[in-house]
């Protein structure tokens, strides 16, 4: 099915076109083709698929479409609003909102917006409006009380990693926004997961919702070895050490569970000669954003993050993730090894599992429905064995239930917080 047949208007079409052939998309991907028809006729929709399938496109696209023809003024009215729950992610949506609509008669005015920079020069940016606004809840909230931006005449709002804003704390600022939104517009959500809480949320704002769900099949699944270590905590930071240096990799995403381990792990790799950087939500943007850049540039190669950079990181051919600290939730871990294997690319995912995440990780295999064999290193066997009472290997309550409790929210403000 070609892009032509999926609905979009004959005067937009060509614009929108030459964008996508010059990115190099030759089809529509899955999500796209379910999506953008029912978008392109005003429903409300909601979408989930995996990782990496084209979501942002497929909303970005329909948006675009409504900016051709609009009346040129010296003032943008906001008509298009995607909140998103990360920095990270924001940037990268915006980046492809400005790619898809190069081509448009009136070049799209596309304003990004987040927190954990200073407000002022994103302020004199809303001065003259903007067609499309990507922001995070918390900086939105911002400009809003600054009266730095207005959302009274947005037609289109988004909420992409929907499920992942609630997760980090961002409901009350959600209903806030979306109390000053007009009651007549289209909402699309789109996410890799949905929990009941968004489920929740999308039943009681869509009006008869198209819903989709992409569904991975055996021959469009990522190309990712899974792959299991056994290996005692003391011993992780060596045991990464030596599989980096033994089996070559040129780069490598590696998860811990804080920002302190982050430091403290990149900041052994440096002392054995291998270029690495930590990632986490306490450092600047400016610092987080070179990190980014140089790794993908491959001027680093390794970097040790915190689960702030699980959703909307795309590296290409990233050859490795690993687990160093194993993720708290089942759902983290699709986010986390779904960093490699991408665009079709093969990729491998390694988890370290000590004596004391053993049981943890049995959780996450049953979640999953994969059973890995345990390895082990020469040098590197295990000796340890699993405490008495191990009812919470991972010291953070096991896999999560459906709804974050306190415990959740207090952890994420401490660790990473809320990027607003």
């Amino acid at each position: 099915m070609p892009f032509t047949s999926l609905g979009f208007s004959p005067t937009a079409l060509p614009f929108l076109s030459r964008a996508i052939a010059e990115l190099g998309y030759l089809a529509p991907t899955a999500i796209q083709a379910a999506a953008i028809p029912g978008i392109l006729q005003g429903r409300d929709v909601v979408a989930s698929a995996q990782t990496g399938s084209g979501k942002t496109a497929a909303f970005a696209l329909p948006m675009l479409q409504q900016l051709v023809g609009a009346p040129l003024t010296k003032t943008r009215t906001v008509r298009g609003l995607v909140l998103v729950p990360t920095r990270e992610l924001a940037a990268q949506v915006g980046e492809s909102i400005v790619a898809l609509g190069k081509y448009l008669p009136q070049h799209p005015k596309v304003a990004v917006v987040f927190g954990g920079v200073s407000i002022n020069p994103q302020m004199m940016g809303l001065r003259t409006g903007a067609d499309i606004v990507v922001a995070t809840p918390g900086r939105l909230i911002d400009l809003l009380d600054h009266n730095a931006v207005k959302i009274s005449d947005v037609q289109t709002l988004v909420l992409d990693e929907a499920d992942r804003m609630l997760d980090l704390g961002f409901g009350e600022e959600l209903n806030r926004i979306l109390e000053l939104l007009p009651v007549k517009r289209q909402s699309l959500f789109f996410s890799a997961t949905f929990a009941p809480a968004i489920e929740a949320l999308a039943n009681s704002m869509l009006h008869d919702p198209l819903r989709v769900e992409i569904k991975a099949e055996p021959e469009g699944e990522p190309d990712i070895t899974q792959r299991a270590i056994a290996v005692d905590a003391p011993g992780r930071t060596q045991l990464l050490r030596h599989l980096i240096q033994a089996e070559k990799w040129t780069r490598v995403l590696v998860f811990v569970a804080t920002k302190h381990a982050a430091e403290i792990v990149a900041d052994k790799l440096r002392k054995a000669d291998i270029n690495a950087e930590p990632f986490h939500g306490e450092l600047s943007q400016g610092k987080r954003t070179q990190v980014l850049m140089d790794f993908k540039a491959k001027a680093v190669q390794v970097v040790v993050a915190t689960d702030v950079a699980a959703r909307g990181i795309d590296i290409k051919e990233l050859p490795v993730v690993v687990n160093y600290d194993l993720p708290r939730s089942a759902v983290d871990y699709t986010h986390r090894i779904g960093r490699t294997g991408r665009a079709g690319q093969s990729g491998i995912a390694i988890s370290f599992v000590s004596a004391a995440s053993a049981s943890h990780f049995k959780l996450i295999e049953k979640r999953h429905a994969i059973k890995l064999v345990l390895e082990e290193v020469a040098g590197f066997e295990p000796v340890e064995v699993a405490p008495v009472n191990a009812a919470d290997p991972q010291g953070a309550g096991g896999i999560k239930g459906k709804r974050p409790s306190k415990k959740d929210k207090l952890r994420a403000a401490n660790f990473e917080k809320p990027l607003s």
